[in-house]
């Protein structure tokens, strides 16, 4: 038995279009996973699975709104019908706002409010949603696993970033409390878990991290590489290790976990 085997399981991804979810949809696919994109404009839909066909033909999408829980319902029963199952739920859609980012001469008291609640409402009810909707589709196959996408920032307190960090600690707790819920009252087929990524630059923090007149390190992305034990940023690919493990049944003890993926970011105290 290949406790890695994750060929012929139905991967649904929201945020499948981006960075990341892009990276993993790619990885789970080249492994013989069928994977189900969700992102929220067509285009990018449509420019997502261009690209994965040249991988696998079980690459699907949907246009889909996180925060849209008609639209959820609807998708859910359209891939019940289609694909029989839904194995595996990746909530890897999310970001944040300019607004809900503290400037570099600014306080909290100078946080935009509405912005803010934008940013909790993507990260926490953008996961929250899919969560509870595809999960009730595992619980009436009675085995699931829905991974959530955490952050150091939920971990330790990370200056500027406050709303994408009270978000993100809100789903390190959610999904501890989702995998006692699932587990207790549907059984141990049903398992909750996230990784917490480190630091990777992309299109959303790269102006923190990186001087856009000389290209070098701005002095926030010094202290982290200063604070990172493995002395780099991340990259992409090294999420799909950690996501395949919690995808196959090599995991299938382990729930209500966040696993760091951070070149020791977290272990360190900086002494």
């Amino acid at each position: 038995m290949n406790l890695f085997d994750i060929e012929n399981k139905v991967i649904l991804i929201t945020g499948g279009g981006g960075v990341l979810g892009g990276e993993m949809s790619n990885y789970l696919l080249s492994n013989g996973a069928t994977v189900i994109v969700l992102d929220r404009r067509e285009e990018t839909v449509n420019a997502a699975l261009e690209k994965l066909k040249k991988v696998s033909a079980n690459v699907f999408g949907y246009v889909c709104n996180v925060l849209d829980e008609t639209s959820l319902k609807e998708i859910a029963d359209q891939i019940i019908t289609t694909h029989g199952k839904i194995d595996v739920l990746i909530n890897a859609a999310g970001g944040n706002m300019p607004g809900a980012t503290i400037g570099v001469d600014q306080t909290i008291f100078d946080v935009n409010i509405d912005d803010f609640k934008k940013v909790v409402d993507l990260n926490l009810f953008g996961s929250i949603l899919p969560a509870l909707v595809f999960g009730k589709k595992m619980v009436e196959n009675k085995k699931g696993v829905i991974i959530n996408i955490s952050s150091m920032t939920a971990q330790s307190a990370i200056t500027r970033v406050v709303g994408y960090s009270a978000s993100k600690a809100a789903i390190d707790n959610f999904t501890k409390w989702l995998s006692v819920e699932l587990a207790t009252k549907f059984g141990e087929g049903l398992r909750v878990n996230a990784i917490a990524p480190g630091f990777f630059i992309g299109n959303q923090n790269r102006d923190l991290l990186i001087d856009k007149e000389t290209g070098k390190y701005t002095d926030r992305g010094d202290t982290i590489i200063r604070n990172t034990p493995m002395n780099r940023f991340g990259e992409t690919d090294e999420l799909n290790g950690t996501i395949h493990y919690l995808c196959a049944d090599a995991s299938k003890f382990v729930t209500g976990v966040v696993v760091p993926i951070d070149g020791g970011f977290s272990a360190f105290s900086g002494v």
